[in-house]
């Protein structure tokens, strides 16, 4: 026999599996790992620097760029810390649609991460599957914000403006039917509200198909049930949050150990694995979906009977009226004003957390009194994850890196800020 010996190769970042830009240096003996070392530095942009030099309000744009299979969640962050240096809170109306939409987003992070670990895996029919619900999702962003992904709806002080009333409609054309355009329009005859209860109504038998699909599948299991086995105490010293930290048995959630906005008063229950692999990371967030549509419900439930302000009525943190401004000069002055220099905040620091769809997504902001943040570090869940990575994988084939990176569900826009 011809002599074996390690060899050491790049996996990524090109490789398809690997996400855009995770580089990994991996150790092999043969076929089985020894080392991986995760390299990071391909993406960064500087948002912590960057919001440095921009007043408060001109930042929540870059949040939604971190995670950006998460957009509303990493706004809802900064947002709250930015309320707890200024001392306000929003409207009860302005938080039930926050907490609605951070379900929604989760929901988009979950369909996301599934149909893209499903693909990397082998399962093509789950990403077709995923996207299909992804998009009346997305509408739902569109319809609120006017875009799909980087919504910057979240103020502080609430949102920036009421739910609609209306859905966008599709139009007949020479490649869409008149009568497939009323299918699609059957939904979207009401409101924004209508069209998400419509949503829940149908999402649930949804999960049914992909779970269908994937849940008792024979190779679908080969390639997940006891790979990338962290055990609870082990998760727990690796700084591991949300699903992850939930797959190896620790009932760790913010929104019920430490709810913020509305979730104290929602009824929605967490769902942790037994084995902390691959499998139980996947059935956890699969139940996840289930009951942030659960969520979404009763949001909606009471947003229909409670009408209100969505935005606290104090001049220093919002600007005037849209029709104000068009007509009168000291409005359009306050206008200019806040939307160049924006508005001073207290000298101070505040942490603000919430249960993102990774795992906690924290920012922590300190300011000198001044327009702009003295500085702004936030706590990518991601991060701590991708550290893991190595020990995930030791003793593992190479096809199982692609699995493991699949499960830790990395976006490198919160990893490599």
């Amino acid at each position: 026999m011809a002599e074996i010996r390690n060899l050491t190769m790049n996996f990524g970042p090109q490789h398809p599996a690997a996400h855009g830009v995770l580089r990994l240096v991996l150790e092999m003996d043969g076929e089985v790992i020894q080392k991986a070392d995760p390299h990071i530095g391909l993406l960064h942009r500087g948002t912590e620097k960057l919001a440095e030099s921009k007043p408060f309000n001109q930042s929540i744009g870059y949040m939604d760029r971190l995670d950006y299979v998460s957009m509303m969640c990493n706004e809802h962050a900064y947002v709250l810390a930015i309320e707890k240096l200024l001392g306000i809170a929003p409207p009860l109306r302005a938080q039930y649609i926050r907490t609605m939409f951070d379900e929604i987003t989760r929901v988009l992070n979950h369909l996301m991460w599934l149909g893209a670990h499903g693909l990397d895996i082998g399962a093509m029919t789950i990403f077709l599957f995923c996207f299909r619900e992804r998009e009346d999702l997305m509408d739902c962003y569109e319809a609120v914000s006017g875009t799909r992904m980087h919504a910057t709806y979240y103020r502080p002080g609430g949102v920036n403006r009421d739910l609609p009333d209306t859905m966008p409609r599709y139009q007949a054309s020479r490649w869409r039917s008149q009568a497939d355009a009323d299918r699609r329009n059957a939904a979207r005859s009401g409101s924004l509200l209508d069209f998400i209860a419509d949503f829940t109504a149908r999402f649930p038998a949804c999960i049914d198909e992909y779970e269908t699909l994937l849940t008792d599948n024979r190779i679908w299991k080969q390639r997940t049930v006891n790979i990338g086995v962290v055990p609870p105490e082990r998760a727990l010293q690796l700084g591991f949050t949300g699903p992850m930290l939930r797959g190896s048995g620790i009932a760790w959630d913010l929104r019920k150990k430490q709810p913020y906005e509305v979730y104290g008063d929602l009824d929605f229950d967490i769902p942790v694995g037994k084995h902390g692999d691959c499998y139980d990371r996947y059935l956890v967030r699969v139940e996840e979906m289930r009951q942030s549509n659960r969520i979404v419900a009763q949001c909606v439930q009471w947003l229909r009977a409670n009408p209100g302000p969505v935005m606290i009525d104090d001049r220093k943190v919002r600007p005037p009226r849209r029709e104000e401004m068009k007509g009168d000069m000291e409005s359009l002055i306050h206008h200019f004003k806040f939307m160049t220099e924006g508005y001073c905040v207290p000298e101070g620091d505040a942490y603000a957390a919430i249960e993102a769809p990774k795992g906690e997504f924290g920012v922590y902001l300190l300011s000198d009194g001044a327009n702009k943040p003295y500085r702004l570090k936030c706590r990518a869940p991601g991060f701590a994850h991708l550290a893991s990575l190595s020990e995930m994988v030791q003793g593992h084939m190479l096809a199982d890196v692609v699995a493991v990176i699949g499960t830790q569900d990395v976006v490198f826009g919160e990893i490599d800020r």
